[in-house]
């Protein structure tokens, strides 16, 4: 009798997350926008004189300043409070 309970109650678990997928996967998606990151160019190997920048903010604006050179360093960037400007207005 445990057995059955048991069964039954992992099959609810499992018809409840296959649902939960079903519906996050049928959610509006936003508009799509590049990744956000950055990559800044220093002057020579050492990394210590930053000569220019070049990626994409959170809202997908483009970052582009400086000069780009073959020593850089590239990050992502993580948007959690971020709200962007409707791009129609």
């Amino acid at each position: 009798m445990k057995r059955i309970l048991n069964l039954k109650v992992a099959f609810a678990g499992l018809v409840l997350g296959i649902g939960a997928m079903g519906y996050v996967s049928l959610l509006p998606q936003s508009h799509a926008m590049p990744s956000p990151g950055v990559c800044t160019y220093y002057s020579n190997a050492k990394f210590k004189t930053v000569v220019g920048q070049q990626g994409t903010g959170c809202c997908g604006e483009f970052i582009s300043w400086g000069q780009i050179t073959q020593f850089r360093k590239c990050e992502q960037v993580y948007c959690l409070d971020i709200v962007c400007p409707n791009p129609t207005e």
